[in-house]
């Protein structure tokens, strides 16, 4: 089938591309199928598109490549709503706000994307109490400079 996309223009995609997610995400509840499509060759980036409205797309990383400390604990309830028997089932996303320059773009630690890959289902998971936060930069930030007063003489 075809999608128009915001990134990628129209592109084809498979019926296996496509997501449900019961619920929507937060601030975007009508928006219940989503294509997940790559947007770099080094599959470190994805893009998160609906499939009823073009301008509705959230680019995606796989959060491990960047935050090797990071913990996801999914809870029985998120594991029975979508489904999750093993392991295996479940890909996991942070969704990423772009900065200019690149390397000031933020992951949300706090509100991963979680996927059952087998039976094509997905949900925003809230981790409220995790301590992560919606921004957290995805490259080392060089430290702020204090400009060095020249001296009197």
């Amino acid at each position: 089938m075809k999608l128009r996309t915001k990134h990628l223009g129209e592109i084809e995609i498979q019926k296996d591309d496509i997501y449900t997610f019961l619920n929507g995400l937060p601030a975007f509840e009508q928006e219940t199928e989503f294509a997940l499509l790559p947007f770099s060759q080094d599959e470190l980036f994805y893009i998160l598109q609906s499939t009823k409205t073009e301008e509705v797309a959230f680019v995606l990383t796989n959060p491990f490549h960047f935050f090797h400390d990071y913990e996801v604990r999914l809870t029985d309830a998120l594991k029975s709503q979508l489904d999750i028997m093993k392991k295996e089932e479940v890909a996991i996303f942070s969704v990423l706000t772009l900065q200019e320059p690149f390397r000031k773009t933020t992951a949300n630690l706090q509100a991963p994307i979680i996927l059952n890959v087998t039976k094509k289902q997905g949900k925003q998971f809230v981790m409220s109490d995790s301590g992560y936060e919606t921004k957290h930069y995805l490259f080392p930030q060089e430290p702020a400079t204090i400009p060095e007063k020249k001296g009197e003489g």
